[in-house]
């Protein structure tokens, strides 16, 4: 089991610093080392958006990838059940600056609750500030879009059990798992994940972690709130960049809860 998260370590930490590099703000070197260290902290992330605020034109920062490259993996699991109305509340959980949640706000032909919610209250402004500046247009006339700041280390002090349909995590338990004090909060993220999804919902961890790695580590984590816990899936999203990247489904089972 070390094997696999020193392999991974070392892969995601140089994935990371190439999107660090490629961010036009002040100082890559000291940021870069804080980034390694303490991507669990909120502290981090706060600097991390503060320093790329100074760009004059805001844009949208994409961990990993955009909504383009992920929507058929999303979109089909919004899809109502027959003569169902019902808002499907999704989140997108340590959403950052990303444009994903408004993108699926804008794209869903179904009434969705769209919740972006980050750690940072930084990346949170930042999102809002743009949502006022230029208003998304909403893809079904019934749906929301908001932007929360969270710890999604205790999501049910935000959400109620079974509240949500679907959690997006997009690099956010890479960054919990690759920090130095982050092992035992993408523990509890996950357990927090799995008590707000019903067992109809979704998590959906989108990762550049192997499966070998993974998939052993949900199984692990899940397991600890009882046998079969959790129903968990893997499909590879594809190669971008030279990175090959994978969707991990994770429902909860009758166990979870």
């Amino acid at each position: 089991m070390a094997i696999h998260v020193n392999t991974l370590s070392s892969r995601g930490l140089s994935t990371i610093i190439r999107y660090v590099l490629a961010v036009p703000c002040r100082k890559h070197t000291s940021l870069t080392t804080d980034l390694i260290e303490n991507m669990d902290k909120r502290e981090t992330w706060d600097r991390f958006y503060r320093e790329r605020s100074d760009v004059s034109n805001f844009k949208n920062f994409e961990w990993f990838f955009g909504f383009d490259s992920i929507r058929d993996f999303i979109m089909p699991l919004l899809k109502p059940q027959p003569n169902s109305d019902r808002l499907r509340r999704i989140l997108d959980m340590g959403c950052g600056t990303s444009a994903l949640g408004p993108a699926i706000y804008r794209n869903s032909q179904w009434p969705v609750h769209v919740t972006c919610g980050d750690i940072s209250p930084v990346a949170v402004h930042l999102l809002q500030k743009q949502s006022k500046s230029k208003p998304f247009k909403a893809g079904n006339p019934a749906s929301k879009l908001d932007f929360l700041e969270l710890d999604c280390c205790q999501l049910q002090a935000w959400f109620g059990l079974e509240s949500l349909d679907m959690i997006i995590d997009k690099g956010t338990t890479d960054a919990l798992l690759r920090s130095k004090e982050g092992q035992s909060k993408a523990g509890q993220a996950l357990k927090q994940c799995l008590g707000v999804l019903p067992q109809t919902g979704f998590l959906l961890q989108f990762s550049d972690e192997d499966p070998d790695a993974r998939l052993l580590w949900l199984e692990r984590e899940s397991g600890r709130l009882g046998i079969g816990a959790a129903k968990i899936g893997v499909h590879e999203v594809g190669t971008l960049r030279g990175v090959c990247y994978y969707c991990y489904v994770i429902s909860p089972s009758s166990t979870t809860q």
